[in-house]
């Protein structure tokens, strides 16, 4: 299924899953929406911290059009589940944003950790998850963010079992995609990062290990902005439900 057909389906409401494992060669992204007070100081927050908050595309005041990663979509109707935060909590889940647009928000789209599982599962690095559609584990973390004026918090990562043997060969092929939160941020030992419970995670679904060979490899997650703008407490909001993204129609290769 292509990018086009998927986000077709979407807003006529014929998908309802995850997007992991779908539209595999295309790159997909976390949103945040937020109201022209806030963008600069959004935007700044990524800068500083560009292994969860990688900018792919940055819209203008209002527009929901992508012109740059998806010309043909529109950002109020082509994810399954947006999320609605007022002062901080969560009001809302929302189906579509149609009726909640207005002229002073500002969109981003930020890269997924989804874009480079395409290419694990090539050099048969395989991920239940992946193979299943399904949503990936994510944590917070005790690892504390670049704080702006507005916008600070934990870091929050996602997690794959990986086969220890191909640790090195995963770091490799992940570190290629820099726009996608590139290499990992921490291998082994999860309470090292906090993580005391892996078969608890704060988002997402956890999955059983497939051999005790595997360890558990964690990268930065572009769920970490939800967990910070829901800490900033600003007026209002909008995210996409975590394992829900947005698919575009740039191509999943290495940046």
């Amino acid at each position: 299924m292509d990018s086009k057909l998927l986000r077709e389906k979407i807003r006529n409401n014929n998908f309802n899953e995850p997007t992991c494992g779908f539209a595999k060669d295309y790159i997909q992204t976390n949103l945040v929406i937020v109201t022209n007070d806030y963008a600069d100081d959004f935007e700044n927050f990524c800068n500083l911290n560009p292994k969860p908050c990688p900018i792919i595309e940055k819209l203008d005041s209002g527009s929901y059009t992508p012109y740059k990663s998806a010309p043909s979509a529109d950002i109020r109707t082509d994810i399954v589940s947006y999320k609605k935060f007022e002062e901080g909590n969560l009001v809302d889940t929302l189906s579509n944003l149609i009726e909640e647009w207005r002229d002073d928000f500002v969109t981003f789209l930020l890269g997924c950790s989804f874009s480079f599982e395409f290419a694990l599962s090539k050099e048969e690095i395989f991920m239940p998850h992946f193979e299943k559609n399904g949503n990936v584990a994510m944590y917070s973390t005790n690892i504390e963010t670049n704080s702006t004026t507005y916008f600070s918090g934990p870091l929050v990562v996602s997690m794959r079992w990986i086969p220890e043997d191909k640790v090195e060969k995963t770091i490799s092929i992940t570190s290629k995609y820099e726009k996608n939160h590139g290499a990992p941020i921490h291998v082994g030992n999860p309470s090292e990062i906090g993580i005391n419970d892996l078969s608890n995670p704060d988002f997402g679904e956890y999955w059983e290990k497939q051999s005790n060979s595997d360890v558990p490899v964690f990268w930065a997650c572009g769920v970490t902005p939800q967990v910070v703008l829901k800490k900033a407490k600003i007026p209002i909001v909008y995210t996409h439900s975590p394992g829900y993204m947005f698919v575009t129609d740039l191509k999943d290769e290495a940046k």
